[in-house]
């Protein structure tokens, strides 16, 4: 049996120290030992290794070839011990963001983007998935953190109000109705009009609004999100009726928006779990995102 080899971290330490100082007694200040202690580690690493690390020049000690390799191959040993004894490194925390379209692609990017410079030491996973579907990934436990437009009350769920938002028009600026600081029902009366789909509660609303102001636009098209709806009102096909938050920061300079004469409201949530607490790194997002929001004229915090 081949005999094993065994190792002194006080020899190795007693190496170092020479090598970077380049005498004993500057090596034993450094390590807190006599200079005795210091010939003495030396002299028993040499004798254990079969080789000479150290050659005496002029009164000073100079390192052969064998001991700087040694030194270099020891690197990792003590770039371990560094860390080790040094502060510990924090844990990498994870957030587990899921929000719809609206949401995430043009606001929530950016906040995400702000966030992780402010903490390093985070990492975000985003799910971009419909309002229905942010509720059922909370309510199964499959993320931290939703947002939401859509007022899904479920058990297993907690809403948090975290915005309020009135309904507003949006339209180019060169559009007749954007001289008026306020636009009425019956103000879109045969005008071209782009509508969210059935899908979505507000059209109903909306549409209720309408019949009871005798007005009927004309419907040009049918979007799924009001930032589309928005792109489409840019593009010159019309005007639209929409929820300001976030769509209004991002296109204020590309489309005029102006108050909506009715009863339609907007509310944005925070969704967690009802079952389990809210991680840390969670509820430090949802503070992030109260402190950094845009204010606009017509959405407010909740």
């Amino acid at each position: 049996m081949a005999e094993r080899t065994w190792h002194s971290l006080p020899e190795y330490e007693a190496l170092r120290a020479l090598m970077e100082s380049g005498t004993t007694s500057k090596a034993a200040v450094r390590l807190g030992l006599s200079q005795s202690a210091i010939s003495r580690s030396i002299s028993s690493l040499e004798a254990r290794l079969g080789r000479i690390l150290f050659e005496r020049d002029s009164g000073r000690l100079r390192p052969t070839s064998e001991a700087t390799q040694l030194n270099k191959r020891l690197d990792p040993l003590f770039e371990a011990l560094e860390r080790i004894d040094g502060p510990p490194e924090p844990a990498q925390e994870t957030l587990r963001l899921v929000a719809p379209p609206t949401y995430a692609h043009r606001f929530l990017v950016h906040h995400i983007a702000t966030f992780l410079t402010a903490n390093p030491h985070f990492f975000v996973s985003l799910e971009v998935s419909s309002s229905d579907e942010v509720i059922q990934s909370i309510q199964k436990e499959r993320f931290d953190l939703g947002l939401t437009g859509v007022e899904l009350s479920r058990e297993g769920v907690t809403l948090t109000p975290y915005r309020v938002s009135r309904a507003v028009c949006a339209m180019q600026e060169d559009h007749p109705l954007a001289k008026q600081e306020t636009i009425r029902p019956q103000d879109l009366h045969d005008q071209r009009l782009i509508a969210l789909s059935h899908r979505h509660a507000r059209r109903a609303q909306l549409d209720k609004v309408l019949v009871n102001a005798r007005s009927v636009p004309h419907v040009v098209a049918e979007v799924s999100t009001s930032f589309a709806a928005v792109d489409l009102v840019r593009e010159g096909l019309g005007i639209t009726v929409v929820n300001p938050f976030p769509v209004a920061q991002y296109r204020s300079n590309e489309v005029t928006f102006r108050a909506f004469a009715s009863p339609i409201e907007y509310r944005s949530y925070f969704v967690t779990s009802e079952t389990r607490p809210t991680p840390a790194i969670a509820r430090a997002f949802m503070r992030h995102l109260r402190l950094h929001t845009v204010k606009t004229p017509f959405t407010e915090k909740a």
